[in-house]
């Protein structure tokens, strides 16, 4: 069990207040707050051993340049990759995302064909519409049920021959649905396809086996994990790694350079071009070992619990609806209620301190199945209590007599 109130004294963001209002912060699912363990670290970085990496034979380079491959040593252990090279630094699961897409342009032609689900974001869905463009594949959709489901005969009915990769969240961002990710994996393997998994929402409240799973690619990103922004993760098996042309030219990601001819360096430095966010890449492995210690097992358990009691309490407005019921679901809740637009709402609750998303959450095909303009997303994560979502409900209600 988490000792609540010692967890949130990591946080010195939680201490402080919005509009005059102790700080309510559920919008987790669009970046998560950083303990002190992290802040501390990004500035320890810089005052100590700020260097660029991997180049330099000067003391500060060569501890960089150490602190940031041990970093990725705790990445490969953290997802269970069989090499440390399978890791690649990125800016985020938008930048990894687009090196595969990118990447599979070359592998690609007419008559070819992605599956997408209709639960991605658009960071998984504007990189393979460009990607068929380019090549002249063509896009198919996975489509999903009233209670924010993939339809898994469908996904069945739409594989064959044709299908060259699949790319499908682990977990919806805008519906907190928790995709069945292990069977996708393995049918998109019946047919010889590759597979991507966006972790980007899965990170901060499980830990992904890659092995386990046999996904071919896996992307997220460290600051919804309690880490840095700017800085992800691209895992990629050795294999699929090696086929894909690298995704930006530049410094690093050489081995030899002539006017003539360049040659590549080997993984993973092949996809890792130009000066790294160096900070960045160190303190994400940071940030995973703070929530290590925190145990993903408490985490889920706390997330859990949290997810229930707000799902039971929202219930209790009348006219409220949650939209995204899934049987495998995390702590995500996104609801309307009837006759008020969203961003009213959020605009409300903002005024008594609590901060929640709204809008399409960079999904709007969801919202146009539900032929919505968007939702109230309150997203939670271990730091967050019941006492929070009290003090949620009391405020939506008071939005309601408002602008009822």
């Amino acid at each position: 069990m988490l000792d609540i109130n010692k967890v949130r004294a990591d946080f010195p963001i939680l201490s402080r207040t919005v509009n005059g209002k102790p700080l309510v912060y559920f919008d987790n699912g669009a970046t998560s707050q950083k303990p002190q363990f992290v802040i501390d670290a990004i500035s320890k970085y810089y005052q100590e051993i700020n260097a660029n990496i991997h180049r330099g034979v000067h003391t500060l380079s060569q501890l960089a340049t150490d602190a940031y491959e041990i970093s990725r040593g705790k990445l490969q252990n953290h997802i269970n990759a069989k090499y440390a090279h399978e890791v690649i630094f990125t800016s985020g699961t938008t930048h990894g995302i687009n090196a595969v897409a990118n990447g599979f342009a070359s592998l690609l032609k007419t008559g070819d064909e992605v599956l997408v689900s209709a639960l991605e974001h658009h960071s998984n869905i504007v990189p393979w519409q460009m990607l068929c463009e380019k090549t002249g594949a063509t896009l198919k959709v996975i489509p999903m049920d009233e209670n924010g489901e993939l339809i898994m005969a469908e996904y069945d009915k739409l594989l064959s021959d044709k299908t060259k990769i699949v790319t499908v969240n682990h977990i919806s961002n805008a519906l907190g649905t928790v995709n069945p990710i292990k069977y996708m994996i393995d049918k998109a393997h019946e047919f010889g396809a590759a597979i991507l998994i966006d972790g980007a929402q899965a990170v901060p409240h499980l830990k992904p086996d890659v092995q386990a799973l046999d996904c071919d690619f896996y992307v997220f990103s460290g600051h919804k994990m309690c880490g840095p922004t700017g800085v992800g993760i691209l895992y990629g098996k050795e294999d699929w790694l090696n086929k894909l042309p690298p995704y930006q030219g530049g410094g690093e990601m050489i081995k030899e350079v002539t006017f003539e001819k360049t040659t590549y360096a080997d993984l993973p430095h092949k996809f890792e071009a130009g000066t790294p966010d160096v900070a960045g890449g160190i303190v994400l492995g940071t940030a995973v070992d703070y929530m290590n210690s925190i145990g993903f097992d408490n985490i889920q358990q706390q997330e859990l619990e949290l997810l229930e009691y707000a799902t039971k309490r929202l219930l209790e407005i009348e006219g409220l609806k949650i939209y995204g019921t899934a049987k495998e679901k995390t702590s995500v809740v996104s609801f309307n209620i009837e006759g008020i637009h969203p961003y009213d709402i959020g605009t409300i609750v903002d005024k008594l301190g609590i901060a929640v998303r709204t809008g399409h959450h960079c999904a709007q095909p969801i919202m146009n199945y539900f032929n919505i303009p968007g939702t109230i997303r309150a997203s939670f994560s271990f730091y967050n209590t019941k006492e929070e979502i009290d003090v949620m409900v009391e405020a939506v209600k008071k939005a309601q007599l408002m602008l009822a």
